[in-house]
């Protein structure tokens, strides 16, 4: 007649859990756009203007010579897709669901859950718009040919998995530092534009200058994933790990940032947001 609650394992947690992340990014993908389809084209046509403006500049400012012999479009195009995927995935953890959130208020929900389906929302839009751009200019303009995709997808997941990262430091920070919080996001997507090496290499730059650019995970990540994509670069300063090396240390220090947030929430935060 009476029974003690039984609690769920771990891997019935865990399930449950991803199961929760999946349906919070399907709720993120629908909320930019109700129409999934028109909000994929939009992103599409963002990264296809900033890929045309990169080639405007690149050409009037003739730095044609500073790039790999190869596709000069393809060139560019790893630069902004991984730029993208990094500067996207920061934006949109920054800004999930927070620990005032009203969504917060349904047990299931927990910031574990807004932050995996903010990420994995913005992973699932920008691959698809990484394939549909490839695959028009592949059926268009010219064939594509990339040295080693799946090396080069790599290292466009551990770029994306080093945004995750910094934006899980941004979300923690949010309740306390609201403008702040944005405010550096803006920041280092602005200085983003110049710093991740999306015009030019790391072995042509002088060895005075690599300090500067070096410890951007985004700039190790583009420069790499040109190694993969191009058979004529061979990349001799930068890591393929670092990225991901990166973003595991990030992400440790924004969780633990983020549990301390957790743990002493307050309603009243609802008013500086």
């Amino acid at each position: 007649m009476y029974s003690l609650p039984q609690r769920p394992s771990f891997w019935g947690q865990l399930l449950t859990t991803m199961q929760l992340i999946f349906n919070q990014a399907v709720r993120n993908v629908r909320k930019s756009h109700g129409n999934a389809v028109i909000g994929l084209m939009l992103n599409i046509a963002q990264t296809l203007i900033l890929v045309a403006v990169f080639l405007v500049i690149f050409l009037f400012a003739g730095m044609r010579a500073a790039a790999v012999r190869g596709d000069v479009l393809l060139y560019l195009m790893t630069g902004v897709f991984m730029f993208m995927a990094h500067i996207k995935v920061i934006s949109a953890v920054a800004g999930a669901e927070g620990p005032t959130s009203s969504m917060m208020k349904h047990r299931p929900m927990n910031s574990i859950v807004a932050i995996g389906g903010a990420a994995l929302a913005e992973l699932y839009i920008q691959v698809l718009t990484v394939i549909s751009v490839l695959f028009m200019y592949h059926a268009i303009w010219t064939p594509v040919t990339i040295y080693k995709p799946v090396q080069t997808f790599g290292i466009f997941l551990s770029v994306w998995f080093a945004g995750l990262a910094i934006g899980v430091v941004m979300y923690a920070m949010r309740p306390w530092m609201p403008a702040a919080s944005k405010l550096i996001t803006t920041i280092y997507t602005r200085l983003n534009m110049v710093a991740s090496g999306k015009f030019f290499l790391a072995n042509a730059l002088p060895p005075a200058y690599l300090p500067y650019f070096m410890w951007n995970p985004l700039f190790q990540g583009i420069d790499q994933a040109r190694g993969y994509a191009f058979i004529n670069y061979n990349p001799m300063h930068t890591w393929a790990y670092y990225p991901l090396v990166v973003g595991v240390g990030v992400l440790v220090l924004g969780l633990m940032a983020e549990f301390y947030t957790r743990t002493r929430i307050s309603l009243s935060w609802s008013a500086k947001h």
